[in-house]
């Protein structure tokens, strides 16, 4: 049955340049980023919205530093800063990350002094799915900073086997450059080995692997720490940190330690140059 007061629209030529065809793409990709930028606000973290307790955070005020495509979501680099120079209220005394698009959203908190320099940490996560990633942080001021970064993911990684077949777990490495310059921080880095078993992951037989984590990490150097983390199950096997330490706290013995959710622990020693 035809409809006498419909007009029907023919489909516009395959030249970009007919003004529907323009009209059309330019609504494609309003709609695409405004879409992007609704999901990538921490509004929609029911665990962000309890931590902020009403605060408004500052936003792209931290930059995260991840891959754009990533073809196996179980252990994607992440790096986050603090650009810009800030007295010492206002540099970042603790740091929550989140993903998501994943099963439990929750990824670390960590809880960060002076003595980390600028605050840059590094570490591996696991993603499950394409989202975006937040940051957020607390200045010693109380203001609260954040930042978000989009990943595409081709594989999850939440229910990947890792390479660890955990005989050898809590094996725990360490090493810090001894020798810096005037002005320079001291690089750390540590790696635990370690299954970091999400919880998720099921066997041949349909029985599900226990969940099994590094539940803590604590740096102290001369024994007054410097640097705690809580992990959740959203970090990757053979969990790994890169920070940095400002020499001018005058050096000496740092020890880290990380902790498992059974209550076990393994350490490891570097020795921080003093300024």
């Amino acid at each position: 049955m035809t409809h006498p007061h419909k007009t029907r629209l023919s489909a516009p030529p395959s030249g970009s340049s007919h003004p529907l065809r323009r009209i059309i793409g330019l609504f494609a990709a309003v709609l695409f980023l405004g879409t992007t930028a609704a999901e990538a606000r921490w509004e929609r973290i029911p665990e962000a919205v309890a931590l902020l307790d009403g605060a408004e955070p500052r936003a792209d005020a931290l930059e995260l530093d991840l891959p754009t495509v990533t073809q196996n979501g179980s252990s994607v680099p992440l790096t986050v800063k603090f650009p810009g120079s800030r007295a010492v209220e206002q540099t970042v005394e603790a740091l929550y990350l989140f993903a998501p698009g994943n099963p439990s959203p929750e990824i670390a908190e960590f809880s960060l002094t002076p003595a980390l320099g600028n605050g840059e940490l590094s570490t591996r996560i696991r993603l499950n799915q394409t989202q975006t990633v937040v940051a957020l942080a607390r200045t010693r001021s109380g203001d609260w900073l954040a930042g978000t970064r989009e990943v595409r993911v081709t594989v999850s990684g939440c229910i990947t086997a890792n390479q660890n077949n955990g005989e050898n777990a809590m094996e725990p490495r360490a090493r810090a450059n001894n020798r810096v310059r005037p002005g320079q921080l001291v690089d750390v880095r540590t790696l635990l080995r370690h299954p970091m078993e999400t919880g998720l992951r099921e066997r041949d037989d349909g029985t599900v692997v226990p969940e099994r984590i590094i539940q803590s990490f604590e740096a102290r150097l001369n024994g007054e720490t410097i640097l705690s983390a809580r992990f959740h199950r959203a970090v990757a096997a053979n969990p790994y940190l890169l920070f940095h330490v400002d020499p001018r706290t005058g050096g000496g013995t740092l020890e880290l330690t990380w902790t498992e959710d059974t209550g076990d622990s393994a350490s490891a020693t570097v020795e921080i140059p003093s300024a």
